[in-house]
C-alpha cells in the first residue's frame, strides 16, 4: 500500500479508501450488514494497508453510520486503527431532496453523526454536493466551532469546483483538505478538456473548472468516487459489453502484471500526478484485497494512455 499526507496533520493515509455506502440497506436488501460482517470487512481492509474509511449521513438515511457505530462499540480497537471521514449537506425530505450548508445544519449533522457512529470525533468532514445558497461565513463559523470543540479535525468538500473552493477559502480559518469528484477510466470529463484545449470539439468543453490542476496547485487531496462506474451510476464498466476495447486492454495489462482487472482500473486513477485517493464501495473482502493491489504498482505512461483511448476517447 502507498500512503499520502493529508491535511494540516500530514497523516499518512492509504491511497485506497474503504467507502461504506453499501453496509446499510439498499436496492437489493432491506437489512444492514451484521456487525460481524462489517468487522471482518474492516479487518480485511486494515490487513492490506487501508487505514481510511468514508461514510456519509445520507447513506441509507443514517443506517451506514449507525452500523459502523455498532462495530466501533463492539471493537473499539477498530476506531483507533482508522482515519474516519463522513459527509453532510444532503437533506432528504418526504417531498424533495435538496442541499443545506447552513451553520445550523452542519452543526446538527455532525452531532447526529457522532452519536450514530459512537465516536467523540470525526477525522475529516466533507460537505456533500455544492449548495448554491451557501453562505461562506456561516460555513467558516461552523467549521471553527467544530474544530475548537474537537469534534472534527479536518475539513473538505465533495463535488465542488475550483471557484467554489476559492470562495470558501476566502473566509475559512481552516484549510480545505480534500475534494471528492467522480472519476473512472470510463468517466473522464475532469481530464478530457485539458487534452482538447482550444479545439472546437465537445471534449474541449471544460465541465470541471480544471479541478485536478487546481487541487494539485493547492495541496488538496482528490478523492475519486464511482471508480468502477460509467455515466452517473449507470453501471460497472469492468466486464461490460458496452466497453469491449477497454476491457481487452485492462485484462491484458492485468494478466501481464499478475493482478486483477479491478487493480488495473484503480491504478489508472492513482497514476495521475497529484495527491489521489480512490474510494471503493465493495462489501466483498476479496474485492478489497484486489483493490489494495492497485497501490503496489504503477502503470507506464503508455499503459495509461492505452486505457484512456480504449475507453473511446480521442487525442487531438
Amino acid at each position: 500500500m502507498r500512503y499520502i499526507p493529508f491535511g494540516e496533520s500530514k497523516e499518512k493515509l492509504s491511497e485506497i479508501v474503504l467507502g461504506l455506502m453499501r453496509i446499510g440497506p439498499g436496492k437489493t436488501t432491506t437489512q444492514s450488514m451484521s456487525v460481524q460482517e462489517v468487522e471482518f470487512l474492516l479487518d480485511t481492509a486494515f490487513d492490506v494497508g487501508i487505514n481510511m474509511l468514508d461514510n456519509a449521513d445520507i447513506y441509507a438515511n443514517g443506517a451506514c453510520e449507525k452500523v459502523l457505530g455498532e462495530v466501533f462499540a463492539a471493537r473499539p480497537d477498530l476506531r483507533q486503527k482508522f482515519f474516519l471521514q463522513t459527509k453532510c449537506g444532503i437533506v432528504k425530505d418526504p417531498d424533495i431532496t435538496y442541499f443545506d450548508f447552513s451553520k445550523e445544519h452542519i452543526l446538527e449533522s455532525v452531532d447526529n453523526s457522532l452519536l450514530r457512529m459512537q465516536t467523540d470525533h470525526i477525522d475529516s468532514l466533507l460537505l456533500h454536493r455544492p449548495d448554491a445558497l451557501m453562505e461562506p461565513e456561516e460555513i467558516a463559523e461552523a467549521f471553527a466551532i467544530l474544530k475548537a470543540a474537537g469534534k472534527v479535525r479536518h475539513f473538505g468538500l465533495s463535488n465542488c469546483s475550483p471557484m467554489m473552493i476559492e470562495r470558501l477559502k476566502k473566509v475559512l480559518t481552516v484549510p480545505v483538505a480534500a475534494d471528492q469528484i467522480q472519476l473512472s477510466a470510463a468517466f473522464t470529463p475532469a481530464i478530457d478538456a485539458g487534452f482538447n484545449f482550444n479545439t472546437m470539439t465537445d471534449a474541449g468543453i471544460m465541465r470541471d473548472g480544471g479541478i485536478i490542476e487546481y487541487c494539485g496547485m493547492n495541496d488538496i487531496v482528490i478523492q475519486a468516487w464511482s471508480v468502477m462506474q460509467y455515466g452517473f451510476f449507470e453501471g460497472v464498466f469492468l466486464g461490460s459489453e458496452k466497453y469491449p476495447a477497454l476491457n481487452r486492454v485492462i485484462d491484458r495489462i492485468a494478466e501481464e502484471k499478475g493482478v486483477t482487472n479491478t487493480a488495473v482500473a484503480l491504478a489508472w486513477i492513482l497514476r495521475l500526478p497529484v495527491s489521489m485517493q480512490a474510494v471503493i464501495g465493495t462489501t466483498k473482502p476479496q474485492r478489497i484485497r484486489d483493490s489494495a493491489a492497485a497501490a503496489s504498482f504503477t502503470l507506464t505512461r503508455k499503459e495509461w494512455y492505452e486505457i484512456y483511448l480504449a475507453a473511446g476517447n480521442i487525442l487531438p
